[in-house]
């Protein structure tokens, strides 16, 4: 098995079908049991997949249609040992000199880690008995805890030692992915949102403030992320999704540049999902730090902008990027999934998330002659 990624790539969610959210509101207020909500999903689920097929992509995903944010499959759900702790009423505190100090949502560790079984087995299992295509599921980054938590919400009673906690943390990940893998999973995302932060002023002060250095986090996330990647059984593709994350108030500002050399050289992921859909991102030369054997999906469209990017901008902004990465190591993408929360609409329809798909297969088909 060829572990570059596909030339046409989608990155993992996508808009929660119509008939989907009137269930999961039905389920709040009490018209709907859990039974009738997995029906409902078994429904999005098939939809979704014929939307992707119907746009030409070679590889599927479920589209998160039984998550109601991103997080929920694994590191929130999926692990003994953590509870999300609300901070305050309105989200992020403010601060005068950068940006928001406190997440809302803190998940915080208060036991031994330890994995509760399998999370996204049977969600797997019913995506790939619904495609002849490839289909893939995604994973939240194992840095997500210890970023977003830091060391103040992590027992001491239990982890004296952080070395321990992602010694568990790891196992708990391995466990998941080899039961995936057990139900015929042969391709895993992971959704890493912490790395490029690192890079950003913003985020280097606040984690200044609670006592930790941007640096060593770097080299500590990486490491982390290796030790996940290496649990894959051998003919299993792992591809790392670095992503910015979708809430204005908190994405990174920043380009690539602080963490390349680091995330590219360092990690044994051997292709990149890179969001490049906007300003934010800066220009393409940090991907001349990409190593040879490795490869980078592009993210080109965007994910939360309802107007289709046109073929002619694409194939120049490919063309760009291939000033400093072969063009052959490079494939296309949305910037990230079109829909973190299941509550997530607003001007993008399912419509339009089609169009944009569609683009992505039919440019990829003009710029490399295959999928």
């Amino acid at each position: 098995m060829t572990h570059r990624p596909f030339r046409a790539e989608h990155i993992g969610s996508l808009l929660r079908t119509p008939e989907l959210r009137a269930a999961r509101t039905q389920l709040a207020a009490g018209g709907l049991d859990a039974a009738g909500l997995r029906a409902a999903e078994d429904v999005a689920v098939r939809a979704v997949v014929k939307l992707q097929e119907d746009a030409g992509l070679q590889v599927v995903t479920d589209g998160e249609m039984r998550r109601n944010t991103y997080s929920d499959s694994f590191t929130v759900g999926g692990i003994h040992g953590v509870e999300i702790r609300m901070t305050e009423e309105q989200g992020w505190s403010k601060s005068q000199t950068h940006g928001h100090r406190t997440a809302r949502r803190i998940p915080a560790v208060t036991g031994k880690i330890s994995w509760k079984g399998p999370q996204n087995a049977a969600d797997f299992a019913f995506l790939k008995s619904v495609t002849t295509r490839t289909p893939k599921i995604t994973l939240p980054g194992p840095a997500y805890i210890h970023y977003r938590a830091g060391r103040l919400n992590i027992s001491r009673d239990a982890y004296p030692s952080l070395d321990e906690f992602f010694t568990d943390l790891v196992e708990a990940y391995g466990k998941e992915i080899n039961s995936l893998y057990d139900v015929g999973c042969r391709y895993v995302q992971i959704d890493e949102t912490s790395l490029v932060k690192l890079g950003d002023d913003r985020a280097r002060q606040l984690l200044t403030e609670r006592g930790d250095d941007w640096a060593d986090l770097l080299k500590l996330y990486v490491d982390v992320v290796n030790r996940v990647i290496a649990t894959a059984p051998a003919d299993m593709r792992v591809g790392l999704h670095i992503c910015r994350s979708q809430d204005p108030s908190w994405q990174a500002n920043v380009s690539y540049a602080p963490i390349a050399e680091a995330v590219f050289q360092g990690t044994r992921a051997p292709f990149f999902f890179l969001e490049y859909d906007n300003e934010r991102a800066g220009g393409f030369e940090p991907l001349a730090a990409v190593p040879k054997d490795r490869s980078v999906v592009l993210g080109l469209v965007a994910s939360k902008v309802p107007e289709v990017e046109s073929a002619d901008y694409l194939k120049r902004r490919i063309d760009e990027a291939s000033k400093f990465i072969d063009l052959d190591r490079l494939a296309l993408s949305p910037q990230c999934g079109f829909a973190t929360s299941w509550d997530v609409g607003g001007a993008m329809t399912q419509e339009i998330e089609a169009a944009k798909l569609k683009r992505v297969v039919d440019v990829s088909r003009e710029v490399w002659g295959d999928r």
